[in-house]
């Protein structure tokens, strides 16, 4: 009963309010509660004493203080209200404004629809016409000339170039040319009106431009003349018009053949500057320096003046005969001069040599000079004109020199040597050969010449000879004939381009050392007394008879032969002809002595075999011809 009475006394006091609360508060944790925390904090602002009084107040406090809160936030949101009011009311009166601009701006739109659409099209058709503009500002920058431009092209009154002009010219020739598009479109009008225009810039600026090149190569008649880039620019710009271009490169070649001229007479007559180098003419006693510095003179000339229109046209594609032709123009004007002098000089010299070194000097100068100018230039034809005549004047002098040679012929001296001509002769050969060999003429050319001065010169010799040895007997003739040719061979023998005629003289003294050789065999058989013997044994024939039976040629005849034989084999240079001694060659005489012992040993064989031959009858044949046909060979040997 207790117990229960416990019990309900529990739950009474659990039902309680206030044992509720502050069982709440006890089991509240402070420390995880914020919104707890804060309010102790500001409580503990308030609540400074903890008395009686003050914890029967806090809850009025508490009110008084939440009213005095809610009063002072009253009073501060009054002051935004009424600013809040001021705004609405600026706002309102803003609204107000706009609606009214909204209505005047509706009404202005109404109003200028119209002048606003007419805008749009004049700007539209504004962005037409500035599009339009530009393309007539790029369309007269492409198709016209700038007004500088045309006066460039027009020119002064003085003639002279402006350092543009050949810009502006270009500029026209751009223009000409571009119109040949606008002919492909709808603008066919304007292209030919522009054309024509151009057309007549073109004409008028190279008329302008022609008169200006004119002028300036009529000044070029100076010694060194200095051509300027102006006037090779201007040559390039006269390509488009040939004919001009002709006119200006004749008349620059005009010019510069009066210069040549002028400056081909003062080194003839005056010399170089200040008298150094001298007078051409001052030397006019040594022929062959006169021509050679006149020849030099007209080679340095001419390839000077090569350089000179190579230098005018250095920036035209030209073809190189257009060039040569103006060169061969330049110089065809001392053709006439030089000419003159060089024929009198041909004319009046008589000696070969000189004639020929002439011949020689032109003919280099011509080969040299051909490759400077072309094969139809004046210049290279005179001096072909003029080789050709020295080369006749030369052969012409040799000609004469043979002419005399026949005319007064020499009788061979006792020696049977070469004549006084013969000599003189030949010596101008060498001359002239040497001279030959020293020039530098082609290899072509020399061997013609060679040709040709052989046979105004050896011929006539050896006929000379011939003449001279005519009255001689043959053997004397022989040794001089041989002793001729053999001199004409050792001169020709020096030189080159001689082995033909070399070879025709060795048949001819071949010919005559056989002669020789015959001579001395029979002289020395006829010595000895086997010259009939061997003569009888040549021809004889078995229905003759055997040789012993025959006349002369009996054992004992033969044998006295044979034992004058044996003589002549102890000392053979015993039995020689004279004239084998006065052979000047060494050579030659020691191969005719050689073959003329061939001949003695071939004689004694057919001796010795006709001897031993049983059907002749001889008795006891080697007491007649003791030595065999060897035996003989070895002691002539």
């Amino acid at each position: 009963m207790a117990d229960k009475d416990q019990s309900d006394v529990s739950a009474s006091q659990t039902n309680n309010p206030l044992t509720r609360k502050l069982n709440k508060i006890l089991e509240t944790r402070l420390d995880n509660d914020k919104d707890m925390l804060e309010a102790l904090k500001a409580l503990s602002t308030i609540f400074t004493e903890n008395n009686l009084r003050s914890r029967r107040n806090l809850r009025s406090d508490i009110e008084k203080r939440s009213l005095a809160i809610n009063e002072e936030f009253l009073q501060s949101f009054q002051a935004v209200k009424e600013q809040l009011d001021c705004v609405y009311s600026d706002v309102k009166e803003m609204n107000e404004c706009c609606q009214d601009m909204t209505n005047r701006l509706k009404a202005a739109k109404d109003q200028t629809h119209d002048l606003i659409s007419q805008t749009t099209t004049l700007h539209a058709e504004s962005q037409k016409l500035q599009m339009k503009s530009q393309v007539a500002d790029a369309f007269l920058s492409k198709f016209q000339l700038k007004s500088e431009e045309a006066k460039i092209i027009r020119g002064t009154r003085d003639g002279a170039l402006h350092p543009e002009f050949f810009k502006a010219l270009a500029r026209v020739k751009q223009i000409h040319s571009d119109c040949k598009y606008l002919l492909r479109t709808n603008q066919q009008t304007a292209g030919l009106e522009i054309m024509e225009s151009m057309a007549l810039h073109q004409e008028s600026a190279y008329e302008r431009l022609y008169r200006w090149t004119q002028n300036e190569c009529r000044t070029l008649t100076g010694d060194s003349p200095d051509v300027s880039i102006v006037l090779c620019d201007a040559m390039k710009a006269l390509l488009d018009r040939p004919v001009l271009f002709k006119y200006s490169l004749d008349e620059f070649g005009t010019a510069r053949r009066s210069a040549v001229v002028r400056g081909f007479i003062d080194a003839l007559t005056r010399g170089g500057p200040g008298g150094t180098p001298r007078p051409i003419e001052l030397h006019s006693h040594d022929p062959l320096r006169y021509v050679g510095d006149m020849l030099g003179w007209l080679h340095q000339a001419a390839a000077s003046e090569k350089e000179h229109i190579q230098s005018l046209l250095k920036k035209c594609e030209v073809q190189e005969s257009q060039i040569e032709d103006v060169l061969g123009h330049i110089t065809e004007g001392v053709c006439r001069p030089f000419k003159v002098r060089v024929e009198q000089v041909l004319v009046s010299e008589q000696d070969a040599v000189t004639l020929y070194k002439l011949d020689n000097l032109l003919k280099f100068y011509h080969n040299t000079i051909r490759q400077i100018v072309n094969k139809e230039a004046a210049l290279l034809s005179t001096l072909s004109e003029i080789q050709g005549l020295s080369h006749r004047m030369f052969f012409n002098s040799l000609t004469c020199n043979a002419n005399k040679l026949l005319d007064r012929v020499e009788l061979p001296p006792s020696d049977l040597g070469p004549t006084s001509s013969l000599t003189q002769s030949l010596q101008l050969l060498r001359d002239v050969l040497a001279c030959h060999d020293a020039s530098v003429v082609p290899i072509d050319d020399k061997k013609q010449d060679y040709k040709q001065i052989l046979s105004c010169v050896v011929d006539p010799l050896i006929q000379m000879c011939s003449v001279s040895a005519s009255r001689l007997n043959s053997i004397d003739m022989a040794a001089y004939m041989i002793n001729g040719i053999y001199l004409i061979q050792s001169t020709l023998a020096l030189y080159e381009f001689t082995d033909t005629r070399l070879e025709m003289l060795q048949a001819q003294i071949d010919a005559h050392v056989d002669t020789l050789i015959s001579e001395q065999a029979a002289f020395v058989l006829n010595r000895v007394g086997l010259s009939s013997i061997y003569g009888t044994v040549q021809t004889h024939q078995t229905s003759q008879g055997p040789l012993s039976s025959l006349q002369g040629l009996d054992g004992i005849t033969v044998k006295s032969a044979m034992n004058k034989f044996d003589s002549y084999l102890a000392s053979p240079d015993s039995l020689v002809l004279p004239q084998c001694s006065l052979i000047l060659s060494a050579l030659v005489r020691d191969n005719m002595k050689r073959r003329a012992i061939d001949l003695i040993c071939q004689a004694y064989k057919q001796m010795y075999e006709g001897i031993y031959n049983p059907q002749n009858e001889y008795r006891e044949p080697q007491s007649i011809v003791p030595r065999t046909p060897d035996q003989v060979v070895k002691l002539l040997s």
